[in-house]
């Protein structure tokens, strides 16, 4: 016996048996929880230990203000001045609390980047666990299974799962949220899952509370019809108090820190949405129409495929289904939880400003709209009524298929993980010489030129050594630096200083640089087939000036056939050289003559 829940054929809910009922009660989940837990964790953990860090942002608007509170300095954005303030210190203060907490035990700087990124991605498990859970008691353990497949295996989840950005905790929140929602029936969980989303668009970023929208719509509607709306408006005022609290925090936390009166979710649409000429998020590049098609193509592959696909496979599932009452209110039911993605996906489209982060929130619901398509369809495949196609294809056939598809979608998930970290996670690891080698001494510049954007944050350099930037071809603006602080009250009034040379119109300030000559180290790269120029010329080969303290191999993408450049390819013989990635170097240099005994 079956009943229909959330637009999908499910299971009765487990129930003893019984002597009416000697049947066994149906598994609520095919992975216990605690297992469940552990998949997520040590996914990850993985991509806490080995993902790079894939947007420039992460750095400079969160490590780096991150680091000025743990250790007293670091590089400050235009975000951060007092001018503008768009970035709260509260989120920054969450993470700065484990930072220094992890200091007890070690006080290498690169522990505490770890230990942030591991606390990421064990909040992150967790809340994966729950919505697999509410997915798995409330829709179907097959829907809940499919589901953590599609997490623990796709880039995508790698990438967001662990990165130190608003975007990622909005995801976690409307994770938390979106389970709310699934759980609420019976239990009117319904202002749970609005002041999870709450958080996130309060706390982390103001846009993802787009992504509640159709959920709540679908239970006003619902409300509406069965008479029940006084209990609904009564849950969202219930919300709307908790979320007024959380607001009321943040708003005196970065009035604290920026000496007045802030309310940063607010200057962050304003900044976004009324900027107003040569301001805004266009100004730091834009987009064709089609990236964020290709890009989740590479991050979910067939998945994402099968997440759009959704919506047009639950309208054929109502048309050959017997209409009645219930089957309309699970039609509207499953398209108000398939339709988050849709709405996110089509907001963000229609934007000329594209980035891969702002897609993070939408992940969980693009996983639970994929795993409902998979799971539609295998019930399609699995049929043997008589006279159906499906029942004409032997069983082992049909097996060997839907094997064969999950298999190769995880592997190209793989693929493309092992890809990335091999291609692009050098800037992890040459900074690991001025530590381990003891090649520097205190108050030593190293310097950025070409290879900012791919600075990995403070935390990567000893105690007392300083990121400086030397001119390259870039001609947009660069961060600035954060008042030295040794204490609270410094701490406090270098946040509320207003800093120099700043701009929010991305206009290059020329006191952002220093003059090579005050470098003692210097990262940079080299392809064989880049030209250099006057302001970026290869230090790397200039020997008689600099040598190499240490150097990783960097994938060259403009010699490396597309292949090679979205997923990983083994150096065997057997692989033509024409397909196989190419590779340039990335290096930390030592002005030759800087000894660190002087």
């Amino acid at each position: 016996m079956s009943t229909s829940r959330k637009g999908v054929d499910v299971p009765v809910e487990a129930q003893g048996a019984s002597r009416t009922n000697p049947r066994p009660a149906p598994t609520r989940f095919y992975l216990p929880l605690n297992v469940t837990f552990y998949v997520f964790l040590i996914s990850n953990g993985l991509a806490a230990a080995y993902a790079p860090i894939q947007d420039c942002d992460e750095v400079f608007n969160y490590w780096e203000p991150t680091h000025f509170l743990d250790h007293g300095y670091g590089l400050q954005t235009w975000e951060y001045s007092p001018e503008y303030s768009i970035r709260s210190w509260l989120y920054i203060l969450l993470h700065a609390v484990i930072g220094k907490a992890s200091s007890i035990w070690s006080p290498r700087k690169t522990v505490q980047f770890y230990t942030i990124r591991f606390a990421l991605a064990f909040f992150c498990a967790a809340c994966e666990t729950r919505l697999y859970s509410a997915i798995c008691r409330k829709l179907n353990p097959r829907i809940g299974l499919l589901f953590l497949m599609i997490v623990a295996f796709s880039p995508g989840m790698f990438h967001a799962s662990a990165a130190f950005l608003p975007s990622g905790f909005a995801m976690y929140s409307s994770m938390l949220g979106l389970a709310a929602f699934l759980d609420r029936q019976g239990k009117q969980k319904t202002a749970e899952g609005i002041m999870w989303f709450g958080v996130g668009a309060i706390l982390g970023w103001p846009f993802a509370g787009a992504l509640m929208i159709p959920l709540l719509l679908e239970e006003v509607m619902v409300s509406l019809f069965s008479g029940n709306i006084r209990t609904v408006v009564r849950n969202i005022l219930n919300a709307a108090i908790r979320c007024l609290f959380i607001l009321s925090l943040e708003i005196a936390v970065d009035s604290l820190f920026f000496r007045k009166l802030v309310v940063v979710p607010w200057n962050i649409v304003a900044y976004n949405v009324f900027g107003g000429e040569g301001r805004g998020p266009n100004i730091f590049g834009t987009e064709p129409w089609t990236f964020y098609i290709r890009n989740l193509l590479l991050n979910f592959n067939v998945w994402f495929v099968l997440a759009v696909s959704i919506a047009p496979l639950l309208l054929l599932q109502a048309l050959f289904r017997s209409r009645t009452t219930s089957s309309s209110e699970t039609l509207l039911r499953s398209l108000a939880f398939v339709s988050p993605f849709y709405v996110w996906l089509a907001i963000f489209t229609v934007q000329p400003h594209k980035e891969e982060r702002f897609m993070y929130p939408a992940y969980p619901f693009l996983a639970l709209n994929a795993a409902l398509a998979f799971h539609l369809i295998l019930s399609y495949v699995g049929s043997n009524k008589p006279g159906r196609l499906m029942a004409r294809i032997p069983a082992k056939l049909k097996l060997v298929a839907v094997v064969s598809f999950v298999l190769l979608s995880i592997n190209a998930g793989l693929l493309r993980i092992v890809g990335v970290v091999t291609a692009y996670n050098a800037p992890l690891h040459v900074y690991g010489a001025l530590e381990t080698q003891a090649v520097g001494r205190e108050g030593d510049f190293v310097c950025l030129g070409k290879e900012w954007y791919r600075f990995p944050s403070s935390f990567f350099l000893p105690n007392d050594m300083r990121a400086k930037f030397v001119r390259s071809e870039f001609r947009g603006l660069l961060p600035g630096e954060f008042p030295d602080s040794e204490n609270i009250q410094a701490l406090l009034a270098g946040a509320s200083a207003i800093p120099t040379g700043m701009n929010d119109r991305n206009q290059e300030d020329p006191s952002k640089y220093v003059d090579i000559s005050q470098c003692s180290f210097l990262v940079d790269s080299y392809f064989p087939e880049s030209p250099s120029s006057e302001l970026e010329p290869d230090y790397i080969r200039d020997e008689d000036n600099w040598e190499k303290i240490s150097c990783e191999n960097f994938l060259d993408a403009s010699r490396t056939k597309t292949p090679g450049r979205i997923a990983w390819i083994p150096e065997l013989p057997l692989i033509p050289e024409h397909y196989r990635r190419q590779w340039g170097q990335y290096c930390l240099l030592r002005r030759r003559g800087n000894d660190a005994s002087r």
